[in-house]
């Protein structure tokens, strides 16, 4: 079920695009968000497939460091394209306006943020999070909305204690005892659990994001204002292969872990399988993504969600960005629809 909503909504957005003509290829080089794991399915795929070369494009996938890192990664220059956080570009776009990275192609619909604390720990609201210590990963796009978050809930941020921990330590410092919370996208951490034979539902108490006043767009592919400006024929041919690409995976989720085991031969398909779906159920269909197709965005009511990541800057921000309304920039959806 999961899958055939999936490709309906995949293929109303590939109704409207077209594949650039391969003459002499346009290097990209695109950052992931994180480690190999199953919803990077569709990118492995689109490169193994040649889509990306089909579409005149010899593209670069390397592995990432935080959702909020690909922002970093594209705005200086070293990557021309990444699968990123809205969030941290509009953030961009206040300290930096008009160098900040273009979201061309939504893919997590519905963010994935969540706070993550024993079934067992005293914190049974975010006030309790106060005078705890809370384990996060360096680029954590979680993290970085923490304070956002704890304004509209009434927490004082600053006094959390955070202990910056390396990615793949991060579920197990929780276990342990080492840190009293944890900040990461649900479905890592879920299916994290699941593979260190932790129950995540019994075991374990979930703070969402969007339950407690963020509702908000997450990861989409996205590409420096150089690429979007200089060659948007490329712009279109990327997003046309990776929702190829998607809608691939999205009829046959073991397609898409065959090939991740040729880029990751340690990957366990048994766990990251159940994380793709996970995404997709939970991130990616959306009523929004339904009614439009993966990718795309209802624009008349954008600006309310944009709006709603923009009023998580500090004032000092906002008046940065000197704008009454969300940058143009940071979404451009006549690219992304490839129309």
């Amino acid at each position: 079920m999961v899958v055939q909503r999936l490709t309906a909504a995949c293929l109303l957005f590939a109704l409207g695009t077209s594949v650039a003509a391969a003459q002499e290829l346009t290097k990209i080089k695109l950052t992931l968000d994180w480690k190999v794991q199953g919803p990077h399915a569709w990118f492995y795929l689109a490169r193994d497939k040649g889509y990306f070369r089909a579409a005149g494009l010899d593209v670069t996938l390397d592995q990432g460091e935080g959702s909020a890192t690909t922002v970093t990664r594209v705005l200086s220059g070293a990557y021309d394209a990444g699968f990123g956080d809205m969030n941290a570009v509009i953030q961009n776009a206040a300290q930096r306006p008009g160098e900040q990275p273009v979201m061309v192609y939504m893919i997590y619909n519905r963010s994935p943020f969540a706070l993550i604390v024993k079934a067992s720990s005293s914190i049974r609201t975010l006030k309790d999070l106060e005078g705890k210590s809370l384990g996060v990963p360096a680029g954590s796009a979680t993290h970085r909305m923490l304070t956002p978050l704890a304004r509209r809930n009434g927490v004082n941020d600053a006094a959390i204690k955070v202990v910056n921990v390396a990615p793949n330590l991060v579920e197990q410092m929780l276990t342990q005892g080492d840190v009293d919370v944890i900040a990461a996208f649900a479905a890592t951490t879920y299916m994290n659990l699941v593979a260190q034979r932790q129950d995540p539902e019994k075991d374990f108490r979930w703070f969402f994001y969007d339950e407690y006043g963020l509702d908000l767009y997450s990861n989409g592919v996205m590409v420096s204002q150089k690429l979007y400006k200089e060659k948007p024929e490329a712009v279109r041919g990327l997003v046309h292969a990776i929702n190829k690409a998607l809608i691939e995976v999205a009829a046959d989720p073991s397609a898409g872990m065959a090939v991740l085991q040729k880029v990751e031969p340690l990957l366990r398909p048994e766990i990251e399988q159940p994380r793709l779906l996970y995404f997709l159920e939970k991130q990616m269909i959306t009523p929004e993504t339904k009614a439009l197709g993966i990718g795309d965005i209802d624009m008349p009511l954008t600006p309310e969600r944009v709006w709603k990541a923009i009023s998580t800057k500090s004032p000092a921000d906002i008046c940065s960005c000197n704008c009454n309304k969300p940058p143009v920039t940071e979404i451009d959806c006549n690219l992304a629809r490839a129309r």
